[in-house]
């Protein structure tokens, strides 16, 4: 019998919802088998990896998620894992708040019902969303670039097996740091690509960005000190702050001859506005029912609209 243990969510939180976002997944996951089989994770611990299956337990209003593990962790690991899951799964955000003092927003409010409980799914730290990120930016087909993803990890991470199957971990910077740019051609990135994680590798284990600063800097220094790191651009240090342990985010303009593009000019025109000759007050005002609660905010547009685009699929 493998061990296990319980892990609570702040309520309410209905993880079944993430099923329907695929880039919330990864090579190794087949998101029909999740709900009965659960989802493997590998876990990057101090002191080594572990392999985990995680099980919901489907009420959003008591969330609790079974973890399962061959790997016997300790006391202290167990500690060390919840920290990690709590970010990947989104256990301490609280979606009440938002829920209140998003109430009258026209755009928002009819979302949460249809979305009641949704939080975004995440990967076990910055640096693995990073090298996520940084590897599948312009790759149109996604398993493409999950596959490229899961190529990385299997030459520079370790190999982690159970009765269920086998999964590679994802590279520590420690690792990471010394592996020739070149090399990773082999699994479909370009030298430019490759250069990007191995550089960001560097940041980590040098000291010039570490992994709770990442965390725990506020929205609009986080955004500046993403822009600082090469292979880092507006789109991608947006990205990354919606995967944060933390509720907020900014939406900083971003234009191209005098035009948005962009998270900022998507919001706009959800809301019938004209993203290019709105000012920054009045974009404030636009989503002044987000503050404090804008990543949480956007996760809900965002996979409303991945639900509409499906139904319109389905409907042709």
């Amino acid at each position: 019998m493998p061990f296990s243990w319980k892990l609570k969510s702040t309520p309410p939180h209905d993880f079944f919802l993430c099923l329907d976002v695929g880039s919330y997944f990864d090579h190794e996951h087949d998101r029909t088998l999740i709900p009965e089989q659960g989802m493997p994770r590998p876990l990057s611990l101090q002191n080594r990896d572990i392999l985990v299956h995680i099980f919901f337990n489907g009420d959003p209003e008591n969330p609790v998620f079974t973890i399962e593990t061959d790997d016997r962790p300790d006391d202290a690991e167990i500690e060390e894992a919840n920290r990690i899951l709590a970010r990947i799964l989104g256990t301490d955000l609280d979606l009440n708040p938002l829920y209140e003092q998003a109430s009258r927003d026209p755009l928002l409010s009819s979302m949460f019902t249809e979305l009641y409980g949704l939080k975004r799914l995440s990967r076990a730290s910055f640096f693995e969303d990073a090298m996520n990120r940084i590897i599948i930016s312009q790759i149109s087909h996604k398993p493409t670039a999950r596959k490229m993803v899961y190529g990385v990890r299997t030459a520079h991470g370790s190999r982690l097996e159970d009765k269920t199957g086998m999964v590679y971990a994802w590279p520590r910077p420690s690792r990471l740091m010394n592996a020739d740019p070149l090399s990773l051609k082999d699994h479909g990135l370009s030298q430019r690509k490759g250069e990007y994680i191995v550089g960001l590798a560097h940041e980590l284990v040098s000291g010039n960005l570490t992994l709770d600063e990442a965390e725990t800097l506020a929205p609009v220094q986080f955004y500046n000190r993403m822009l600082e790191i090469r292979g880092i651009g507006p789109t991608t240090a947006q990205d990354l702050m919606m995967f944060r342990n933390r509720p907020d985010a900014v939406f900083p303009s971003n234009t191209d001859k005098g035009a948005e593009k962009g998270i900022r000019k998507w919001i706009a025109l959800s809301y019938g506005e004209d993203p290019d000759s709105m000012d920054e007050k009045e974009f404030k005002h636009l989503i002044r029912r987000w503050r404090g609660y804008e990543g949480l905010a956007l996760e809900h547009l965002y996979v409303h609209w991945i639900l509409k685009e499906k139904k319109k699929k389905m409907d042709v």
